[in-house]
């Protein structure tokens, strides 16, 4: 009998929980105490300054959370009614809600409203309905089914990490595609925490400039960018149509989250202005690669997906951020996406070595002998057999 797929749910929430915990306290700078209850901010009257778009973020940043858990609740709590599973969802996002919004009165710059608070409780109430709405339609169970025809029994850890792909992809990177630009930063990072400690001498110096990306080495890291996620959904699908199927919707999945980031950032007129030559000839060489490897077996297509992945980090962190580039982060941890930066920064930044750490814990794992499916298949054929032979003597 084949075993019962593990929910994506529970570590989609928990990530998300994270995600939150550091939008809301970002920038984790000058703490102090104003000499008031931190949650004194529940009697506050209403806020004189506000705008609609406020209100929106903080409900909507909150239905996904809230969706997640009534989720998990219901996926691992098979007896668990529709409603106990949005009252425990809304317990959640209102207790975490509640947490940061406490904490946010330590913080200078950020402002702790009950407004927010009674906003963000709404946001997971709608998402915990909407997930129970699901439920009573049958469509969760439908997606259940539709997950064992399509991807194997341990897919739950790919499923999670290409489900986040185009999230990650909202926070502007440098270069299409090419998540995972961190040496710059956190050479800087370093250096400003070691500063005025004996530790600064320990730093090595770097011996060279970082040098942009030639058009060449730009096309490799696009390319290899949009294929990496196209390999990780071949580890986990059943088929050869299943994949068929999966590499042109996750090609979709990334131009869709780039062009949106680019409107994000730049504005809705220059939504395309990313879509240079090198970026189409390196999308069109994922696709055709990607098409190659539909027959290619699991073990290979892990194989190059970790020799993949490596390289294109190590093209990317070779390169600086141009000063235009610069301008445009500053706008996001700032300015209006403020409340974003945490959601999608740490996803582009972590996302390509959570996907390096996923693979190898699963070739280990697995150790080169047949998955769990495989192995109760042979063991059901051995075991006709050995009948068969009790029959005939």
């Amino acid at each position: 009998m084949e075993r019962p797929h593990k929910s994506a749910a529970l570590p989609l929430a928990l990530a998300y929980a994270a995600l939150i915990v550091y939008a809301s306290l970002y920038p984790f700078a000058d703490w102090r105490d104003q000499g008031i209850a931190p949650w004194a901010y529940l009697w506050a009257p209403w806020p004189k300054y506000w705008t609609g778009f406020d209100f929106a973020v903080n409900v909507v940043g909150y239905v996904p959370f809230g969706f997640l858990c009534a989720l998990a609740v219901l996926r691992t709590r098979r007896a668990t009614s529709v409603w106990h599973a949005v009252l425990r969802a809304t317990v959640a996002g209102a207790a975490i809600s509640f947490a940061m919004e406490t904490l946010q009165s330590y913080l200078p710059a950020r402002i702790p409203s009950n407004v927010d608070l009674g906003f963000n409780t709404t946001g997971a109430v709608l998402g915990a309905v909407l997930a129970a709405g699901l439920e009573r339609l049958g469509a969760v169970a439908h997606w259940s089914r539709a997950r064992s025809q399509w991807f194997t029994e341990d897919s739950r850890g790919a499923l999670v990490l290409l489900a986040l792909w185009p999230f990650a992809l909202l926070f502007p990177a440098a270069v299409t595609f090419g998540l995972g630009q961190v040496f710059e930063r956190l050479e800087v990072a370093i250096s400003e925490w070691l500063l005025d400690t004996p530790f600064i001498d320990w730093l090595p110096l770097r011996q060279f400039e970082l040098e942009p990306l030639v058009p060449a080495v730009e096309l490799l890291c696009v390319m290899l960018g949009a294929l990496v996620p196209c390999l990780l959904g071949y580890l986990v699908a059943r088929s050869v149509v299943q994949r068929a199927v999966l590499l042109p919707l996750t090609l979709l999945a990334g131009i869709a989250a780039s062009a949106l980031s680019a409107a994000l950032s730049y504005g809705p007129e220059h939504a395309w202005a990313w879509l240079g030559l090198p970026v189409q000839v390196g999308m069109a060489a994922a696709f055709f690669a990607g098409v190659l490897l539909l027959f290619a077996p699991r073990r290979l297509c892990a194989a190059l997906l970790l020799v993949g992945l490596v390289l294109q980090l190590s093209l990317l962190n070779q390169a600086p951020e141009s000063a235009y580039f610069a301008q445009t982060l500053a706008t996001w941890e700032q300015g209006r996406f403020i409340r974003f930066h945490g959601l999608a920064q740490w996803l582009g930044w972590t996302w390509p070595f959570a996907v390096l750490a996923y693979v190898v814990v699963t070739l280990s794992r697995r150790g080169g002998g047949p998955t769990p499916s495989r192995r109760s298949e042979r063991l059901k054929v051995s075991t006709r057999g050995q009948g068969a032979v009790t029959k005939i003597c």
